[in-house]
């Protein structure tokens, strides 16, 4: 079986899907931080700015951004509630309607007026974004908060902004936790960019699209036509019962994961077509990939589904 991402008809498209502007505490505005991702080779970009009343709750408009070789898909950084620590949760929503209704967040604390978390994330879903439970390590996030999210179609798996500040930008482990409970979510990687540090163009995702649209681009990331990457390439992704076949920029390591412990890897000096052994975890409901090149950068496939 040819992985979704890569067997549906389309062509590759780069993209940032968490980035933040002057609108709300970034350091640029939005003309700038759309021509800086535009000029870095990126062909799409999300500017999600917090959406909280202290920035009058901004679904920040970038349309006049778009054009015929780089578009922009409208988002926000969705704050309300309060997760387990005490903290306000914070949901990543690409592909808002411009009218999207103000939640009762004055601020980035939380108080028991407020939907929660969840509630947010399903009135996102519900209202056609694409739907990411954002930075899990950095928020400092349980699994009963993750578990809690019923909308969602990815874990961000990948802050670069997070990774850069605190190096708390993974959220892995939350992943694969949720998928060895059965829930089916895809993963993203990310910049989070402010632009006061050195915290863009460092993760993104690669959507595999039939146009550069916002329309086309939110269908391929809500049917997990995508893979996310700090560097390499994946060309393609070929499964069956026991192997898998890997056609990749050139890597030094490539890992296949699943539930528990097992994995199964090929280590090597610039592999570019592999077949590797997966039976090690054949009794996983779940698998997914990751290449890693010389340079120690990654980039994951999403999760492919056993008997689905």
């Amino acid at each position: 079986m040819q992985d979704p991402a890569f067997s549906a008809p389309g062509q590759f498209f780069k993209g940032n899907l968490h980035t933040h502007s002057n609108v709300s505490d970034g350091a640029l505005t939005p003309d700038e931080v759309c021509a800086a991702y535009k000029s870095n080779g990126y062909d799409f970009l999300a500017l999600t700015d917090h959406f909280v009343g202290a920035y009058e709750y901004p679904i920040t408009d970038t349309v006049d951004f778009r054009d015929g070789k780089f578009t922009t898909i409208l988002g926000a950084e969705l704050h309300s509630g309060a997760m387990e620590n005490g903290e306000i949760w914070h949901i990543l929503a690409v592909g808002l309607p411009p009218d999207f209704a103000p939640s009762n967040s004055p601020n980035f604390i939380p108080s028991n007026e407020q939907e929660t978390g969840p509630e947010i994330a399903k009135r996102a879903y519900e209202a056609g974004a694409f739907v990411a439970i954002a930075h899990p390590e950095w928020s400092g996030m349980t699994m009963q908060d993750a578990r809690s999210i019923s909308h969602a179609h990815a874990v961000e798996i990948y802050n670069h902004g997070c990774e850069v500040e605190c190096d708390r930008g993974r959220g892995f482990y939350v992943l694969d936790q949720l998928l060895s409970e059965g829930k089916r979510l895809n993963l993203c990687a990310t910049d989070d960019a402010h632009f006061h540090v050195r915290d863009h163009f460092g993760g993104w995702v690669m959507a595999n699209a039939e146009s550069n649209t916002p329309e086309a681009l939110l269908k391929a990331l809500k049917l997990g036509h995508h893979y996310s990457s700090t560097g390499p390439e994946i060309k393609n992704i070929i499964w069956d019962e026991n192997h898998v076949q890997v056609e990749s920029s050139p890597a030094e390591n490539i890992v296949v994961l699943g539930v528990g412990s097992r994995s199964a890897s090929l280590n090597g000096e610039r592999l570019t077509k592999v077949e590797i052994d997966t039976q090690v975890l054949a009794h996983s409901p779940w698998l997914r990939l990751v290449v890693t090149d010389e340079n120690g950068r990654s980039a994951w496939s999403n999760p492919v589904y056993r008997n689905s």
